[in-house]
């Protein structure tokens, strides 16, 4: 077993006044994804996390609440407090201003406090569309940031060029971003992911075992992730560590920190994805929006409901109940009950992130995916849109990891997402894809090797 640190994605932090357009811009940049919201104890609902990609360079972006750095008190500070947590996570800042309102008082608070960071900044004037640079950069000088750059992150203008400086600061600044990360085939990449004192730290402890030694003690920060791989029955594995595992003595001291970014960055590296709930308390909006994240990125997913050794057969109805009503779009996932601290379920467990792994890299052969798939249209046909019915022809697999289907036929721009779901459960079925998203594409066009029966 052993133990390596990996530094991963860039982090980019959008800082600025009030209605300023970084929540237009960081839509842009994450192409309006539904980012984790970071609502938890201590923080807010003004700080969101997404991922972006600029060609090969993918990055992840933080958007602040309107930042007022001298707040003493109430809703402005606790802002102005998380808008400081963001620079600190971040590798590159970049601070916007409004072009057309010009230099603000604000402004120059926030200059004055970003250049005490020690943070690469890159000013940036938004809303700069139809407007001449020496006119919208002009008063922007004075704040000694270097050159500005004008934007409209309403209309693009001048957003990829920001991003790819921004990205070449990063990586200038942390050459190990550019690195592959080396050592990944050990085996099957695990996260295990959830809100605070869920019991990850727990978990990771029962799986790789508290008396087996790791030879490291690494100074950790939310950029990091440290890769702990270990075998169990055999098999390779290696855990993606986001409960913050630090050397104490012959165990380890589990530090329950969350850290979105740190989150964020385990989900995209996993193979799999173990999502812990915590069987004595209610599924929280927090939880919906890691498991939110967790598809949307196409990760294979196991759920973990721990503590579960704790609970009566009421209590153990509620967080079942609970759990259907809140979190029924992970219907596809396996759902194990099991008490980390007492070791039960945990082989069942893994089992699932064996299954989930081997349904997310299936191969899908043509033939019968068209089978499948001409077998549910004859159980049931997709309603007519307009004037014409869709005709689904044939279907072949498009990528994994999430599997992908893609489906081509007539007239299929227009299928409801009610039927969409119908043939995803169909494709489940006779594949047995369990504990993996699956995508369904449509494709209108003519099967080439196929006569035209119209």
């Amino acid at each position: 077993m052993r133990a390596r640190r990996i530094r991963m994605k860039p982090v980019i932090a959008l800082v600025g006044r009030p209605n300023v357009g970084k929540s237009t811009l960081f839509n842009r940049l994450t192409r309006s994804r539904d980012a984790l919201v970071a609502d938890m104890p201590g923080l807010t609902r003004d700080r969101h996390y997404g991922e972006g990609r600029v060609g090969e360079r993918p990055f992840i972006a933080i958007d602040t609440g309107g930042f007022e750095p001298v707040a003493k008190e109430g809703i402005v500070a606790e802002m102005a407090k998380q808008t400081r947590q963001a620079v600190v996570e971040a590798d590159v800042v970049i601070f916007i201003v409004d072009g057309r309102l010009g230099l603000a008082p604000q402004d120059r608070v926030i200059a004055d406090y970003l250049r005490k960071t020690g943070r690469r900044i890159l000013l940036a004037v938004n809303k700069a569309e139809g407007m001449k640079y020496t006119a919208v950069a002009t008063d922007f000088y004075e704040l000694g940031l270097g050159d500005p750059r004008a934007i409209s992150s309403a209309h693009g203008d001048g957003v990829r060029e920001l991003v790819d400086e921004a990205l070449d600061l990063a990586f200038a600044e942390r050459p190990e971003l550019a690195e592959a990360a080396e050592g990944h085939d050990h085996g099957t990449r695990i996260a295990i992911v959830g809100r605070p004192n869920v019991g990850k730290s727990t978990l990771v402890n029962a799986l790789i075992g508290e008396e087996r030694v790791i030879a490291f003690d690494m100074p950790g920060t939310t950029r990091d992730a440290i890769y702990v791989d270990f075998e169990r029955n055999g098999k390779p594995y290696t855990l993606i560590d986001t409960a913050g595992l630090r050397k104490r003595g012959k165990v380890f001291e589990a530090i329950e920190k969350f850290s979105v970014v740190k989150t964020l960055q385990s989900i995209a590296d996993a193979n799999v994805v173990v999502l812990l709930l915590d069987a004595q308390q209610d599924i929280s909006d927090q939880d919906a929006h890691i498991a939110g994240f967790i598809v949307e990125s196409g990760r294979a997913l196991v759920i973990g409901v721990n503590k579960w050794d704790g609970l009566d057969g009421h209590a153990r109805d509620r967080i079942k109940h609970d759990m259907e009503r809140k979190l029924q779009f992970l219907s596809f996932a396996n759902v194990h009950y099991i008490s980390a601290k007492q070791r039960t379920g945990i082989g069942a467990l893994m089992k699932s992130v064996d299954d989930a792994y081997a349904a997310a890299m299936v191969k899908l052969p043509t033939p019968k995916l068209t089978r499948v798939l001409q077998e549910a249209v004859e159980f049931q046909q997709p309603r007519r849109a307009g004037v014409s019915r869709p005709k689904l022809r044939y279907a072949h697999q498009g990528g994994s990891n999430p599997p992908i289907v893609v489906i081509h036929g007539n007239a299929l721009s227009n299928i409801p997402e009610t039927y969409r779901r119908f043939l995803e459960g169909r494709f489940r079925d006779a594949f047995q894809l369990k504990g993996t998203p699956l995508r369904i594409e449509f494709r209108t066009n003519k099967n080439p090797y196929a006569q035209s029966n119209e």
